[in-house]
C-alpha cells in the first residue's frame, strides 16, 4: 500500500492520526474525488477483489468501482493508518420492499472508542460516518439516519430525507468478512442479466451541495436539493463528460 498515492488519489492532506476526526475526513474526502461506478462491467474489464489489483485500478488509473471495490481498499487504507477495521455483509432494500441476499453490499466497521459504520461505496448515502451505538438521529447533508438494533448483532441504516418518511437503506451484522465471502456476489453483479448493475452504465459523485450522476445517456446533477438532467448528444459527449466532470478516461 502506497499511502502517499491513495491520499494524493483522494486529494487528502490532513491528520494521519487514528482518530473519529481523521476518520470522518477521509471517508468525506473519498467520497468527493473516487467516483461509485460500474463501467468495468459494460467495457469487458474483470473484477478482481483483492488490494493489489484495486489499488492499481482506483489510484494508480483514477478510476471507481463499487462497493467491493470502493470499501474493501478503503479498508486497507485505515488498516495501513492504523484504524480497527472489519468487512461487513449486508443486504439492500429494493423497490418491493425486501432486503437482498448476504454479501449484495459491503460496508466496514471501524472501532476506536466508539464503533463506527464506514461506507464510501453505497452512493448516494451518508457523507459522514455513522455511529453506531448512539442511538438516536445523526443529521447529514442527505437528511436524517440513523442504526436500528434488530437483534444482538444485526442492524438496519434508516434515512429519512426532505419531508419524507423514514425508510431503511440496509441492514448487515457484525460478523467479520473477507474479500473471498464476497466473491460470488461480485461474480453475479459482473454477469448476471438480473443485476441492475449489468443493466446500464453509471458514474457518481458526491459534491459539496448535492451530487453528480450520469446514468447512460443522462447527466442528472442535485445542488441543494435542486434537481437537473441534460441528454448526452452522443458517445463523444458521453466520453467527454466523464473525463472532465469524473475524472474517468475510458
Amino acid at each position: 500500500m502506497d499511502v502517499s498515492a491513495y491520499l494524493d488519489r483522494i486529494d487528502y492532506r490532513g491528520s494521519l492520526d487514528p482518530t473519529a476526526e481523521t476518520l470522518h475526513r477521509l471517508q468525506l474526502a473519498h467520497l468527493y474525488t473516487v467516483p461509485f461506478e460500474n463501467l468495468s462491467i459494460h467495457y469487458g474489464e474483470p473484477i478482481v477483489l483483492d488490494d493489489e489489483a484495486l489499488f492499481e485500478k482506483i489510484v494508480l488509473r483514477r478510476r471507481g468501482g463499487f462497493c467491493y471495490e470502493l470499501n474493501g481498499l478503503f479498508a486497507a487504507l485505515l488498516r495501513k493508518l492504523g484504524f480497527e477495521v472489519t468487512m461487513l455483509s449486508a443486504g439492500v432494500m429494493g423497490s418491493e420492499r425486501e432486503f437482498s441476499t448476504e454479501f449484495d453490499h459491503m460496508a466496514l466497521l471501524v472501532c476506536l472508542s466508539e464503533r463506527w459504520l464506514v461506507d464510501v461505496g453505497f452512493g448516494d448515502s451518508f457523507r459522514e460516518p455513522l455511529q453506531l451505538d448512539q442511538g438516536s438521529e445523526q443529521s447529514q447533508l442527505e437528511g436524517e439516519f440513523r442504526i436500528d438494533r434488530t437483534g444482538e448483532r444485526r442492524f438496519i441504516v434508516m434515512q429519512r430525507g426532505r419531508e419524507e418518511q423514514w425508510a431503511a437503506q440496509y441492514r448487515f451484522d457484525l460478523t467479520p468478512r473477507a474479500y473471498q465471502d464476497f466473491g460470488p456476489r461480485c461474480l453475479y453483479h459482473q454477469t448476471s442479466p438480473e443485476s441492475h448493475f449489468t443493466q446500464k452504465r453509471v458514474c457518481s459523485l458526491a459534491t459539496l451541495r448535492g451530487r453528480i450522476t450520469l446514468s447512460e445517456m443522462r447527466l442528472i446533477t442535485t445542488d441543494e436539493g435542486k434537481r437537473a438532467e441534460r441528454a448526452m448528444a452522443d458517445q463523444e459527449d458521453y466520453l467527454r463528460t466523464l473525463r472532465e466532470d469524473f475524472g474517468i478516461t475510458l
